[in-house]
């Protein structure tokens, strides 16, 4: 795979690189406070892991009739959604705990999805992160079969009427995490990727065909051979609640980067993108319904993805904090910074930014 270069001569991007970093840590030092995760974080945890596990302890201890049994997997669903955006995203980011362990085994929590933190690692932290929104580095946007999702990407037919379509293709993002990690670790594998980072290949493939096996014999043996409910039900039930965690993960990280005003700019011939870093994260990324305390609290802060994007390390429980100082330094370089209101408008920006995706001309 090809290194991009964030190169730029302008000297206000480089001053604002420096003064948003300046202003944002200035913030910590006089409230006194780390940048890691408190208290509200560790209730959040608590109740996300209570969501997801009391309803699966309930099936093998309380009477559950069918219909009781798939709204339980739905309440499991939107528990494994907020495991995943308000403890494992932190924690994999080495933002919920100044301990590294404490990081690690919170990042574990990926594990109840099914999926591999190592792939996470690469995909997310690295890639996503590093090149956000470049269409063939960036794999959160990666163009797959009937959803296109970068500007760069080839158009086809199907891609016509995505606005439609796309949500309940959306749902299949935790279920095809199950499968993808195979290909994906085989890829990082082949592009050295994984040594780079000192772990065995071959080690990393056999832990994760044996975690992914555990998972799916607790998840669904389990229940199969103790409870009443027959096989075909605990399988719809499972579906149930992937497909339940990926619809609300999947709006959730696309209402960040795929809305109209951010940004899917390419590298040059020498593979160079003409901007400093700080300013392709906010010509890429955008915030949403900042004043919202519910869905700031159960989506982990991941609508404050400019604040997330310019600062991973900062646990989000600080992104409502630090995110008008963002903006007000942004605003004083004359930077563009990327606001939708409410859920409401972000989601409607969302799908018209499909709709655009799934008709430009080729």
């Amino acid at each position: 795979m090809k290194t991009i270069k964030f190169v730029s001569t302008d000297k206000h991007q480089q001053a604002f690189a420096k003064a948003v970093r300046k202003n944002v840590n200035n913030y910590f030092k006089e409230k006194g406070l780390s940048t890691k995760g408190n208290l509200e974080l560790a209730i959040q945890t608590s109740v996300m892991l209570i969501l997801y596990i009391v309803p699966f302890v309930a099936f093998f201890f309380v009477p559950i009739n069918v219909l009781t049994g798939f709204l339980l997997t739905v309440i499991m669903g939107i528990g494994l959604a907020g495991i995943g955006m308000c403890t494992m995203h932190d924690a994999v980011h080495h933002s919920f705990s100044n301990k590294e362990w404490v990081n690690k085994l919170f990042g574990g929590t990926l594990y109840l999805i099914g999926a591999n933190v190592f792939n996470w690692e690469i995909q997310h932290n690295i890639l996503h992160h590093t090149y956000t929104n470049i269409e063939g580095y960036d794999q959160d946007i990666e163009s797959r079969g009937p959803i296109r999702l970068s500007e760069n990407a080839p158009l086809r037919k199907i891609h016509r009427y995505q606005y439609i379509h796309a949500f309940f293709f959306y749902g299949l993002m935790t279920l095809s995490k199950l499968v993808k990690d195979f290909t994906q670790l085989v890829f990082y594998n082949k592009e050295g990727i994984t040594r780079r980072f000192n772990f065995n290949p071959t080690f990393e493939y056999i832990k994760m065909v044996v975690l992914k096996l555990i998972y799916l014999f607790v998840i669904i043996g389990f229940p199969i051979l103790f409870t009443n409910f027959r096989w075909w039900q605990v399988i719809l039930g499972f579906l149930i609640m992937h497909w339940t965690a990926g619809l609300i993960l999947s709006i959730i990280f696309q209402m960040a980067h795929v809305v109209e005003g951010a940004e899917e700019p390419m590298p040059d011939v020498d593979g160079v993108i003409n901007n400093e870093w700080a300013v392709h994260q906010l010509h890429t990324t955008s915030d949403f319904a900042r004043n919202n305390h519910f869905l700031n609290w159960y989506v982990g802060g991941l609508n404050f993805q400019i604040e997330h994007h310019l600062f991973p390390n900062i646990s989000h429980v600080h992104y409502q904090k630090i995110a008008p100082i963002v903006e007000k330094t942004a605003k004083e370089f004359g930077f563009n910074y990327n606001l939708k209101p409410s859920f409401v408008s972000a989601l409607s920006s969302h799908i018209r930014r499909l709709r655009m995706l799934g008709q430009q001309p080729v």
